[in-house]
């Protein structure tokens, strides 16, 4: 896999589980927000910054008893050719995983459920399918969302659901689209958005309307609580 970054530990990424994180490189959508705009773009054949999996699976061999799981996230982890042998791998080791996706290739997910190779996913559902062409740049068939929400409500053995709550993308009439999609899952986090990081689009942290305040963000909570199982304001 390209993977763009490693951090060696981790309390709060994997319910339960002390894991490590890889970053893996490239990403199909341009959210203005992303905390990770590094890992966006594809790497270039040339690039020498990026990590080597052996040396991963070196750590990963030597911290055996220490460390429970690992967690994949991006970029897009899906778009990665080489996913399904690496999580093989980690989960020959003995291994907990957790995955993080933005639900656009349903086909990868399906294989990683088929055999059985991730514990937890996290999926991110941006906005309402009318407004994907928002984060999503070109034509984006929009039914892949909904074919990843399904199989992770009736395959995966443990998941969530979260959405970065920013205005144009989120409001509460767009909440209530979300839930209407994710009717019945047993957990769905609302991420309030930081403006105290790198992001893709810095002039987006400028415009003080594109912001929740803490009211606001109870209040779409209040929305999505008539759709879910469970929701926390992370």
């Amino acid at each position: 896999m390209n993977i763009g970054g490693f951090q060696k530990n981790s309390l709060i990424d994997f319910p339960e589980t002390i894991a490590c994180i890889v970053f893996t490189q490239g990403c199909n959508f341009i959210c203005p927000y992303c905390h990770n705009p590094d890992l966006i773009a594809s790497p270039k054949k040339e690039a020498g910054d990026l990590y080597d999996e052996n040396k991963i699976f070196e750590f990963l061999e030597k911290r055996k008893g220490f460390l429970e799981g690992l967690v994949i996230t991006g970029g897009e982890p899906t778009l990665q050719k080489d996913l399904i042998a690496f999580c093989r791998k980690v989960k020959d080791m003995g291994y907990k995983l957790k995955l993080d996706s933005n639900g656009t290739c349903p086909h990868v997910l399906a294989k990683l459920f088929e055999d059985r190779l991730v514990d937890f996913i996290s999926m991110d559902i941006k906005t309402s399918l009318e407004n994907y062409h928002l984060v999503v740049p070109g034509k984006f068939e929009t039914q892949k969302i909904l074919e990843s929400i399904r199989l992770l409500m009736e395959k995966a053995p443990a998941y969530e659901f979260r959405t970065t709550c920013t205005r144009p993308f989120v409001s509460k009439e767009i909440m209530k689209d979300v839930g209407e999609m994710i009717m019945g899952a047993s957990k769905y986090i609302l991420q309030k958005c930081s403006r105290n990081v790198k992001v893709l689009d810095p002039k987006f942290l400028k415009a003080d309307n594109n912001f929740f305040s803490d009211k606001e963000m109870l209040e779409l909570k209040e929305t999505i609580d008539k759709y879910v199982i469970t929701s926390v304001i992370r």
